[in-house]
């Protein structure tokens, strides 16, 4: 295998490889996948000078280990944490260089949920239906990360950013969800409506990246029986039986049988994929534009 690549010491809880997903396949039933917080993903490639569409890693809570066999620049992002190479404390949010055989180590989750670590040339595993990103749900792309997978590397094309640190969001301490009412609400009672775009709800620690659980009160259906399963799309709020909200995320199934209540918009997603368990849960409604 060639020098460039990188070994991994420590997994950590959960690291995936992820890019920008493969949409439009859902009629075949694969999800979209991808990075939960794509926003972070972009931004630590940008820093590194990776196209948007470069794989990266994707931690969870535990951050992970690496060993690159030569140098590579590196940016972590996402969720902030303290970051090592030998033991020494490099810059989290910012281009850093790294030597080979030397240990570039990420530490947990300081807040948030989800790290993001971009390596210059990109993490080249082997795409799956156009995308280089893990699918929890599907199984498609490449395993989640174990100690002692070695990932090969792009070339270094385009000069790192020369900046000191990027802003980046703080995780949410509390999330607050525009959705659009519908396609289902009518499956439910005046009061589960008010209750759920008036009240608050709590992160669920069930949550992963095929949907945000939540805690909090039920919302009581105004139908009985069930819903022949039908299309499901990203951050469609599903409601099972048990009456607590799920918001559907990356590896999200393409068909589901309970009622979706509402859908969130898009640009909110990336806050929930940094909400951790406990945090508490808004949903606003909003027109349906």
């Amino acid at each position: 295998m060639s020098d460039r690549a990188v070994s991994v010491v420590r997994a950590g809880a959960l690291t995936t490889v992820q890019d920008r997903g493969r949409p439009g396949h859902a009629h075949l039933g694969v999800p979209r996948s991808g990075a939960l917080d794509a926003p972070a993903a972009a931004l630590v490639n940008r820093l590194v000078g990776n196209s948007p569409d470069a794989a990266v890693l994707e931690t969870t809570l535990g951050g992970c280990a690496l060993r690159p066999r030569s140098d590579v620049t590196v940016a972590v992002g996402g969720a902030p944490c303290r970051i090592t190479v030998d033991g020494r404390p490099v810059a989290w949010g910012a281009p850093v260089r790294v030597r080979a055989g030397t240990l570039l180590d990420i530490g947990p989750a300081v807040s948030g949920v989800r790290t993001y670590v971009a390596l210059a040339g990109g993490i080249i595993v082997e795409p799956v239906l156009g995308s280089r990103s893990t699918d929890l749900l599907s199984g498609l792309g490449p395993a989640p990360l174990t100690d002692g997978t070695v990932l090969p590397l792009g070339r270094e094309r385009v000069p790192h950013a020369r900046v000191d640190v990027a802003p980046q969001p703080a995780p949410p301490a509390e999330l607050v969800l525009r959705v659009t009412l519908g396609p289902r609400d009518d499956w439910f009672t005046p009061d589960a409506l008010r209750t759920f775009t008036s009240g608050t709800f709590l992160v669920s620690s069930a949550s992963n990246r095929i949907g945000l659980r939540t805690e909090g009160p039920a919302l009581e259906r105004a139908r009985s029986g069930e819903l022949a399963s039908e299309g499901m799309v990203l951050g469609a709020v599903q409601v099972p039986p048990a009456g607590r909200p799920v918001v559907f995320l990356a590896d999200h199934p393409t068909t589901g049988g309970y009622p979706v209540i509402g859908v969130v918009r898009a640009g909110d997603l990336a806050a929930a994929a940094q909400a951790v368990p406990g945090t508490p849960v808004r949903f606003v409604a909003v027109r349906r534009r």
